[in-house]
């Protein structure tokens, strides 16, 4: 006797004897595994079978999709990853939309993703960003078993690596804002993907942030990129939209910086908790790296507006990275104006709006560099706005 792993998550007990796959009514499912017929518990919901390929009636054991061990996989059950397209996913608030290619989620934004002043962070948009971008592929019917990575990819040995970011901030969602956000994707040259985000206020309508990055294709084994397969290709081009988020005719270029930065901190580590499935550094905890260099002053009194991002290299766990920054004190950005740091009024905010002013408005840039002893690992170009007091 025996007990194995199944996809519909409970033991099993086997005893010798011949049979095929039955399925006796809604309740009870008998498995023939290597001659030996398998007897399970009763089972409420037997329609979570149909998810992993096991059809009501079904006679054949290449009906159940088995491990390479032979076992069962309880991942397909836990999961639920849907084979085909889904149109609605009700467990994570989302819909396809754009014609059946776009995908749009609802999110009410928790009180682990604000900071002090009751605002989502801007770490908690981009991870909502990631999420929203899994959650479309997972939709889709196209999701394997990797890191966003459909099945073409995964035969292939293919992961998804982002290789630009922008990010453009209006207003900022505030705690226990219910918000939506609408995620697309589309071509990027002859081997890139671009994939595009939007987020609005459900209740107003109005556009609090957008944007747009850059995807490439890397060779989980090897670490070098790869062009897109054949196959890959027709499995996601037939979701491609000629659509932009942020228009970047001319996409901003970032100088590197040297040892001569203003703000340095060198003695950053990754730790475990920072690593995504793909066993490499999440391109989020890039941000709050180059954040946290940023004096606390200056963070106190301006809010981000916008960032983007330019990756050179994945990080490693056993690495020492630093971070640099260089304020862009003596530069003119917004409408003409002189920037001085030094001589700015402290304005507070704290309702998730940047603000308006009938004068222009101020505006301010770091660039960033975060690289290890030898190499970049990533680029960054950020801009602030002052805090507009809102009169609380």
């Amino acid at each position: 006797m025996f007990t194995f792993s199944c996809p519909i998550s409970f033991s099993i007990t086997c005893s010798s004897s011949n049979g095929n796959i039955q399925n006796h009514g809604d309740y009870r499912v008998n498995i023939n595994v290597n001659g030996s017929s398998c007897t399970g518990r009763p089972i409420k919901h037997h329609t979570l079978l149909n998810e992993v390929g096991v059809k009501e009636g079904s006679t054949s054991l290449s009906a159940i999709q088995f491990l390479e061990n032979g076992h069962i996989s309880e991942e397909k059950i836990r999961q639920r990853i849907p084979r085909q397209k889904l149109l609605v996913d009700p467990y994570r608030q989302g819909l396809i939309t754009e014609r059946g290619v776009g995908y749009r989620q609802t999110v009410v934004v928790r009180s682990y993703e604000v900071g002090p002043d009751k605002t989502a962070t801007l770490e908690s948009l981009l991870n909502l960003f990631q999420e929203t971008a899994l959650n479309h592929v997972w939709m889709s019917g196209l999701l394997s078993n990797g890191f966003g990575a459909t099945h073409g990819m995964m035969r292939n040995n293919l992961i998804w690596v982002v290789s630009r970011m922008h990010v453009q901030v209006d207003h900022y969602p505030i705690w226990g804002e219910v918000i939506e956000i609408d995620t697309w994707v589309g071509a990027s040259g002859k081997n890139g993907m671009r994939r595009d985000w939007v987020i609005r206020s459900q209740a107003t309508g109005s556009t609090y942030a957008r944007a747009t990055s850059t995807w490439v294709m890397m060779n989980e084994q090897t670490r070098r990129l790869s062009k897109i397969p054949d196959e890959v290709r027709d499995e996601i081009s037939p979701w491609f939209i000629q659509k932009q988020a942020i228009n970047e005719a001319v996409p901003d270029k970032i100088v590197k910086l040297d040892d001569k930065a203003k703000h340095v901190n060198s003695d950053l580590k990754p730790k475990r908790s920072d690593l995504d499935m793909n066993q490499h550094v999440n391109n989020v905890k890039y941000v709050r790296w180059m954040l946290e260099t940023i004096p606390d002053k200056f963070l106190e009194r301006h809010q981000l507006s916008s960032i983007i991002l330019e990756y050179r290299r994945e990080c490693g766990s056993s690495e020492v990275v630093q971070s640099l920054c260089q304020p862009d004190e003596d530069e003119s950005f917004a409408n003409g104006v002189q920037q001085n740091l030094l001589t700015n009024k402290v304005l507070v905010g704290g309702n998730g709006r940047l603000g308006s002013l009938d004068i222009n408005v101020l505006t301010y840039g770091y660039t960033h560099l975060l690289q290890t002893q030898n190499e970049e690992i990533v680029r960054g170009r950020t801009r602030w706005n002052r805090k507009i007091c809102t009169g609380l």
